[in-house]
């Protein structure tokens, strides 16, 4: 196909700022295909495909989903691992005018027919065999009522059709029908709905809008510097929104080259950041931590490397540095959002000093106020810990088919309760210190787990730390401490014992610790608390 869907549309504004909100999925991308036919959108591998390209294949996708019947505000899901054609489905069907259900690679079968079950998906785009797991075979024991078709992105599945096979589907399909259904998308339909992680229940599915999707990260991605010519390895998953909203979507509003990458391995990121020139190179704490301490990372030239934007996880000071200084990072920024808030709330500036991005998370993003609040809802002083309450164009639309839990979520006057605990101070800069579900109370004290793991990591044995409540008789809850060694240290548990009691309150000090070999940790490289839990309860 050499034609693109600028070619029997209307006009589209291409110029630098347009009205986001005003916006749509396919819009943004015929608009990139105008703006940069011929500079790579995403490499995978031996496939580079330019803006132009990607929205012509998006287009073919776009047919093949009418040609299956595909209406507007049908979801379709994906289940797939970082590959091109997770972009192209996706944008093949939101053009369409259908709702993306992006869904976690790690989900088990029965997890995954929950959400094709409560997003009633008519169909699910997938792969085969990918870390053992045939995953299009994998859920045909589920009882899936909806569901339709299986297409299979890459490899093969029994009773699955290969995308490829799918995309001659849409030959049928006029080329203006497909381009007639893209330009009738509204910036206020559905663009997705991200199921939540369900750690605390059944996951709810949050549903956001093409025109404040696109918004809020033409915001991120100017505040964070991501422009034309940077190469961005997207190391995020895709079924996450910092993957796909402020990875690859990002890519798509500023001009710059998504190359996905598959599983975290140390080693291959380097050898790519190295071999690539990768120049963006986003994550959680950990991502940075596991670099700096291996050491091959020596051996490769890093040079390349312009931006980090990292949180989701105590950020110490000495890291930033470090980035700066040894991962040779020109920018280094800290952000907090969740799936609620499209995945932002707040950013840190390029002008921030290491202090600010350590010790905070930036501020909110233009247009919307951010308040901590205390139990009965008052804003609470600068300087004191409270609940995150968010207002403005990021908060999600509700969750899908789910009234009550929405209006537990947002209340009457529009504020989010993102049941995130921070302290705001004079500038507006919020430091986010746990989640409320997280922290414990020992001896009458709230003790918030992150505040403790930022100072273990000042240890010079430690390279990684989580902190979770563990039940005392005495004291209601204590914490305990499980360790990763930093390279070649042993820990000498009593010694950061002690050297804990001169930094922090008795009640904060851990009464256990546990020295272990790796952290359990989701796939968007979040250490998960429950299992930590589950282990001291096991121990």
């Amino acid at each position: 196909m050499t034609s693109t869907p600028s070619a029997h549309s209307e006009p589209l504004p291409v110029g630098p700022d347009p009205d986001w909100t005003r916006l749509t999925i396919p819009r943004a991308v015929r608009r990139a295909a105008e703006l940069w036919p011929d500079r790579p959108a995403i490499e995978d591998g031996p496939v580079e495909l330019g803006f132009a390209e990607l929205a012509a294949r998006g287009l073919a996708a776009t047919r093949a989903f009418l040609a299956a019947g595909i209406e507007r505000g049908d979801r379709v899901a994906i289940w797939a691992p970082n590959l091109h054609q997770w972009v192209v489905a996706a944008i093949g069907l939101q053009s369409a005018g259908a709702v993306l259900v992006p869904m976690n690679t790690r989900f088990k079968p029965a997890e995954a027919g929950y959400v094709l079950r409560k997003s009633r998906a008519r169909i699910l785009c997938t792969v085969g065999d990918f870390l053992d797991t045939n995953y299009a075979e994998s859920i045909r024991g589920e009882d899936l009522p909806d569901l339709e078709r299986v297409v299979v992105l890459q490899g093969s599945g029994e009773g699955a059709i290969d995308f490829e096979t799918f995309l001659t589907l849409g030959d049928e399909i006029p080329e203006s029908e497909a381009i007639a259904r893209a330009e009738s998308v509204e910036p206020e339909d559905l663009c997705d709905i991200l199921f939540t992680s369900g750690t605390t229940g059944n996951p709810k599915g949050v549903m956001t809008a093409h025109g404040q999707t696109l918004a809020v990260f033409d915001t991120w991605s100017r505040g964070v510097t991501l422009g034309e010519g940077d190469r961005y390895l997207i190391i995020n998953p895709f079924f996450h929104s910092f993957g796909y909203k402020a990875g690859w979507l990002s890519c798509i509003i500023r001009g710059a080259t998504a190359i996905p990458h598959l599983v975290f391995d140390v080693p291959q990121v380097l050898e790519r950041v190295a071999d690539e020139r990768i120049s963006v190179l986003p994550g959680p704490p950990t991502l940075y931590q596991s670099i700096l301490t291996d050491p091959s990372r020596n051996e490769r030239d890093l040079s390349s490397l312009r931006l980090a934007v990292t949180g989701a996880a105590p950020v110490p000071v000495e890291l930033v540095h470090r980035m700066k200084s040894e991962l040779g990072f020109e920018t280094v920024l800290t952000a907090y959002g969740l799936t609620e808030s499209c995945g932002v709330v707040s950013l840190c500036t390029p002008a921030d000093d290491a202090e600010t991005i350590s010790g905070s998370s930036g501020k909110a993003i233009p247009g919307t106020e951010v308040r901590c609040v205390d139990a009965d809802g008052k804003e609470v002083p600068r300087g004191e810990p409270g609940e995150v309450w968010v207002r403005g164009y990021n908060v999600m639309r509700g969750y899908f088919e789910d009234p009550e839990e929405t209006a537990k979520a947002i209340d009457e006057d529009g504020f989010l309760h993102t049941g995130d605990v921070a302290v705001m101070d004079d500038r507006g800069y919020i430091d986010i210190t746990d989640r409320i579900k997280d922290m414990f109370i020992s001896g009458g004290f709230n003790v918030y787990p992150a505040e403790i793991e930022s100072t273990l990591f000042e240890h010079e044995q430690i390279a990684q730390a989580a902190v979770v409540g563990i039940p005392d008789e005495r004291m209601g809850e204590v914490g305990m401490a499980f360790l990763l060694p930093a390279p070649d240290a042993e820990i000498d548990v009593d010694g950061l014992r002690d050297w804990c009691r001169e930094r922090m309150a008795n009640y904060k000090v851990p009464r256990r610790f546990a020295v272990v070999a790796e952290l359990p940790t989701n796939a968007s490289g979040k250490v998960l608390k429950y299992a930590l839990r589950e282990q001291a309860q096991a121990s």
